[in-house]
């Protein structure tokens, strides 16, 4: 067991829980809630609801140029700055940091160290996000698909605990400690349309891009993912908020912002196609016709 140093940042007036909509994201890594849905929170949180994220890790394993080091004493410093900057942008209301350590990826040596997210008791990250789901009373509650987008073992531990604190939250008898008891009504997961992925998959190597070494670290195989395949039951229009989503993308500069896929042609292509975040609905269970442009859809505050 580690014990972390929790720190939430209020970055937008308190606003009393219940008196507006609220929507609470849990993700794994500074830059997770950018490179993700970025614009369905943006959409939300310029429309007038209380966003709130929640971020599991410091992204110590994130690969980061030196130059970009200088004035801040280690790369989990560099990356809590550029979440603030993304989080500012995106007009966040919070952001909670667990305090956990990065895990790196599958089979690297971070798998082993003390305080990585991995390593800790699972009940303890539990307790941790039933008692901020208790504290800021969210009617929707976002996380990752059960393969954590792309199979990061970080990503797959934060969505195993807010499931599970996702459904004990309301239970008075689970976690009494964390506050009193408080039901999210939503449960959704973010996907990635697989037909765009395999569309990427086609455009990388036109531009000059090896589509099974994606990402910072080139530790990605896309082509691996793009059958992957999860049902879409709410489809999101982050038209409006391109600019915010952009900005906040933008701020983690340390990991690649700027690159192919954010400049150049390529982000040209992929900006007119990926105005749209896709979401599995995970609670209620959906039935296969389900379809929802509105993460709010029949939520009652």
């Amino acid at each position: 067991m580690t014990l972390t140093h929790e720190e939430t940042i209020v970055l937008r007036p308190a606003v009393a829980a219940g008196t507006r909509p609220t929507l609470l994201a849990v993700f794994a890594h500074p830059d997770d809630e950018s490179f993700g849905p970025g614009g369905t929170l943006a959409r939300y949180a310029w429309s007038g609801a209380a966003v709130h994220l929640i971020c599991a890790t410091g992204g110590e394993e994130g690969t980061v140029d030196a130059e970009l080091l200088q004035g801040y004493e280690s790369v989990a410093a560099l990356r809590r700055a550029e979440l603030l900057r993304a989080a500012e942008a995106l007009g966040l209301s919070s952001v909670t940091l667990l305090g956990y350590r990065d895990s790196g990826m599958a089979g690297s040596a971070a798998n082993q160290h003390p305080a990585a997210l991995i390593n800790q008791p699972r009940e303890q990250v539990v307790e941790q996000v039933v008692r901020l789901i208790r504290h800021f009373r969210p009617q929707v509650v976002i996380t990752f698909d059960p393969i954590g987008g792309y199979r990061h073992p970080d990503h797959i531990a934060i969505h195993e605990a807010t499931v599970a604190a996702f459904h004990a939250a309301g239970d008075p008898a689970a976690f009494p400690a964390a506050g009193a008891p408080y039901a999210p009504q939503k449960l959704y997961y973010t996907t990635f349309s697989r037909r765009l992925l395999r569309l990427l998959v086609r455009l990388m190597p036109l531009f000059g891009r090896d589509p099974r070494a994606f990402g910072r670290n080139r530790d990605v195989d896309l082509t691996q993912l793009a059958n992957v395949e999860f049902p879409t039951h709410a489809r999101i229009d982050t038209t409006a908020v391109q600019a915010q989503a952009r900005a906040a993308a933008l701020a983690h500069v340390s990991q690649g912002a700027g690159g192919p896929l954010t400049r150049g042609p390529l982000s040209k292509v992929l900006s007119l196609l990926g105005r749209t975040d896709t979401f599995m609905r995970a609670y209620p269970p959906a039935t296969p016709d389900v379809r929802e442009d509105d993460l709010f859809a029949g939520v009652t505050w």
